[in-house]
């Protein structure tokens, strides 16, 4: 395509946007009207400095592509080893720690709980006894 079709169309796209966002700042407010000429802004200054013949050559060229296609790739393959390398580092650190459940005897107790219920040990010197049976719940689950 040459540059002054992809001038026009960028040049275009602006205007529109500029018009969209004149609308906008109307209705909504200067912050989000400056916003959309920002924005709008975009297109043009991609095609001043030629960032858009870029793209119009990518989508266009096949060499391209295959290039797009190899990066594709080579982050396919790098994403893939490190789920490999995670994945071998915690099963090594899984079978040390299966190891030691093996040797505790199975299920261990919360921290907090003990054989039976507990009564409820009754309120504070002016406490509340509904926040004195809460505070026992949170103490046998091991929340304090």
């Amino acid at each position: 395509m040459s540059d002054t079709a992809i001038f026009a169309i960028s040049l275009a796209v602006t205007l529109v946007g500029l018009v969209v966002s004149w609308g906008v700042y109307r209705r909504r407010g200067a912050g989000t009207g400056l916003r959309g000429a920002a924005l709008s802004l975009v297109p043009l200054a991609a095609a001043m400095t030629g960032v858009t013949e870029f793209f119009v050559d990518l989508a266009f060229s096949p060499t391209r592509w295959a290039g797009v296609a190899v990066a594709g790739v080579a982050v396919l393959l790098y994403l893939v080893s490190g789920a490999m390398i995670s994945r071998r580092a915690g099963a090594s650190g899984g079978a040390a720690s299966g190891g030691r459940k093996a040797a505790g005897g199975g299920k261990q107790k919360p921290a907090g709980r003990s054989g039976g219920q507990q009564a409820v040990e009754g309120p504070a010197p002016g406490g509340d006894p509904e926040m004195a049976e809460i505070e026992r719940i949170l103490r046998d689950r091991g929340i304090s």
